[in-house]
C-alpha cells in the first residue's frame, strides 16, 4: 500500500483506531496514534505488551477503520513526475 495514505489515516483529526489487513492474513490493530510510527518506508506498530512488529507498507493489503462517519480516503495527488 502507498505510505502517504497509511500516513493520511494515522494523521486523521480527530484520530480513529484502525486495523491494518497484512498479506499473510495478520490483522494489526492500532487504537491511537502512539501506537504506531513511520520512520524511512517501515511501519512499526507496538502492542500493547510494548512488543512492536515492523513491516513494509508493501505488506499491508487493507485498511479497516472503526467508523463509518469519516470521509474515504483520497488517492495520493501526483506530482508529475
Amino acid at each position: 500500500m502507498d505510505p502517504k495514505i497509511v500516513r493520511t489515516v494515522l494523521r486523521r483529526q480527530p484520530f480513529s483506531p484502525f486495523t491494518l489487513r497484512l498479506a499473510d492474513g495478520r490483522e494489526l490493530h492500532v487504537p491511537d496514534r502512539h501506537s504506531m510510527a513511520m520512520p524511512l518506508r517501515q511501519v512499526i506498530v507496538i502492542h500493547p505488551d510494548e512488543s512492536s512488529t515492523r513491516l513494509e507498507p508493501s505488506q499491508i493489503v487493507s485498511i479497516d477503520e472503526g467508523t463509518d462517519s469519516l470521509p474515504p480516503l483520497a488517492p495520493p495527488a501526483s506530482n508529475g513526475g
